[in-house]
């Protein structure tokens, strides 16, 4: 009970703020981190020399930059959700691709949304069952009760469903077997367990593999959605084509081979807007046992 007043009271007062104002306070507050706080910067400057060796020290800056900006504005857009409805986001976001989704909704199997922490990826689920259907969105929870008790708040308010990452399996074949939407961040480190070794940005990063895992045994169809912030201010909302599934027999291969596909399209949004994607994360934290990065992790 103290806890859940203690997230009402910081959430109307943040809301009180202006967003414009919110946008201008969080965007200089997160650069500020980017000066303060060292070793995270260095993880970003890190990932961003290995993945783009062709920039100069000064682009690779300026890219780092815009990451602790872009999630600044997150961070500042993130308490307005509980306000959207369908004609503020009409106002704030072009949809294309809607198309997509219908035509795999349609094979009644349930659907899968690949995604990563790319643009504004709590707004992109918050909105999809304002302009679509609700999903289940797999995620893991903060340490913290009093953040747990403010994110889990912002994040159910329009309507999606929240289910842990640990032992999720069965809560997501049963979200699929209801013919329902399922939504999949699978852009992070993943400890060995369940998981493989695919190229991202050419090095070899440890993957979850649920979501091929899924997909071969269910035959649901994914399709990549991403939500990139325009320069404008705006919203671009993505719902891509459905992604053909790699299905030859073998299990193990297959997954490994799905996994780098999703992977692959991740990382092709990605470099269109590098500041967007949450360079931050050691996302190669986990390192390969030996060559056989290309194998399924036990």
């Amino acid at each position: 009970m103290k806890r859940s007043l203690t997230t009402t009271v910081v959430l109307s007062l943040l809301q009180i703020i202006p967003l414009a104002v919110r946008r201008f306070f969080f965007a200089h507050l997160a650069l500020l981190f980017y000066y303060l706080i060292p070793g995270r910067r260095i993880i970003a400057l890190d990932n961003l020399h290995h993945a783009f060796p062709e920039k100069s020290e000064d682009e690779i800056v300026a890219v780092a930059k815009g990451v602790y900006r872009n999630f600044g504005i997150l961070m500042a857009e993130f308490v307005e959700i509980p306000r959207l409805n369908a004609e503020r986001v009409s106002r704030i976001m072009n949809i294309q691709g809607m198309e997509n989704y219908v035509k795999a909704k349609a094979k009644n199997k349930g659907v899968i949304m690949l995604t990563g922490h790319f643009g504004n990826w709590e707004l992109m689920a918050a909105v999809f069952p304002l302009v679509g259907d609700s999903m289940t969105v797999l995620y893991r929870p903060f340490d913290n009760h009093v953040i747990e008790d403010l994110v889990f708040r912002v994040r159910s308010s329009t309507g999606n469903r929240f289910i842990a990452a640990e032992r999720a399996l069965r809560e997501m074949l049963k979200c699929l077997g209801s013919r329902k939407t399922l939504g999949l961040l699978i852009d992070q480190n993943w400890d060995r367990k369940e998981s493989c070794f695919v190229e991202f940005f050419n090095r070899p990063a440890c993957t979850s593999a649920g979501l091929a895992y899924l997909v071969l045994r269910t035959g649901a169809p994914v399709l990549p959605c991403f939500l990139s912030r325009q320069r404008d201010g705006t919203y671009l909302l993505q719902i891509g084509a459905e992604l053909e599934t790699i299905d030859t027999g073998d299990m193990e291969a297959d997954i490994v081979a799905n996994t780098q596909r999703y992977t692959d399209v991740i990382e092709e949004v990605v470099r269109m807007h590098p500041e967007q994607w949450f360079w931050v994360h050691q996302r190669w934290k986990t390192k390969p046992r030996s060559a056989g990065a290309t194998k399924r992790s036990r």
